[in-house]
């Protein structure tokens, strides 16, 4: 169970950093507003299509079924993503990353959604990984499950599951980067609300893949059942 109740944070107080470093970057809002509206879609697809059954059925490893919990947990996209960003100092290109992940894990298992028994493993997984490939400096394992409400012997299993899913393909281009960029700012716009994503991403010389953002992924294929 996914536990990050205000009693939880008594042991994390002594890490805060000051007002203004916790100040919310643009891509946090970004990012809950575009997963928000997938999930809300994704959790109505589930429940008509026979309680859920047939998505998400396929074996561990090939599918988002170990992301899963028992039940939604009660804090919001939103928040938790602020809870991460504030207790683990990650930069926020680590955010577009892991939102990068989870697009790849839909491409690779369309059958899969993203819905609210998932997402928030699904993010703390991805970040996690994200800080370690971009962030000279991060925690390790056992402070992200802390942050995240999760147990370490959960989040290693979530982190190994999370990598054999993406064939270790963690790698971002700058390209690749600067197109989820632009996507996520365009969902802002066309929602009337004009937001930029902080750009700060370290370049590397691994051939570009050409991508889709995960809203066009799963909204431009019947077979992964959403509406567009």
């Amino acid at each position: 169970m996914l536990a990050v109740a205000a009693a939880d944070d008594t042991h994390l107080r002594g890490l805060e950093p000051s007002p203004a470093e916790t100040a919310t970057p643009g891509v946090l809002t970004i990012i809950a507003f575009v997963l928000d509206r997938l999930v809300a879609r994704n959790d109505q697809l589930a429940e008509q299509t026979d309680g859920g059954v047939g998505w998400d059925l396929a074996p561990v490893g090939t599918s988002l079924s170990t992301f899963h919990g028992v039940r939604a947990p009660s804090i919001s996209i939103g928040k938790y993503l602020e809870r991460i960003y504030k207790y683990t100092h990650c930069s926020p290109s680590c955010f577009v990353v892991g939102y990068v992940y989870i697009d790849r894990l839909v491409h690779r298992h369309p059958n899969s959604l993203v819905v609210s028994l998932n997402v928030h493993r699904l993010l703390v997984t991805s970040v996690m990984v994200a800080s370690k490939m971009l962030d000279d400096v991060h925690f390790n394992n056992a402070f992200y499950a802390r942050v995240g409400g999760v147990s370490n012997s959960e989040l290693n299993r979530l982190e190994l599951e999370l990598l054999f899913l993406l064939d270790f393909g963690v790698t971002v281009s700058s390209r690749v980067f600067e197109s989820y960029c632009v996507h996520l700012e365009k969902e802002m716009l066309w929602n009337g609300t004009s937001q930029k994503v902080e750009r700060v991403l370290k370049p590397n010389s691994v051939e570009d893949v050409t991508e889709m953002p995960l809203e066009e992924a799963q909204s431009s294929s019947p077979s992964n059942g959403t509406t567009s």
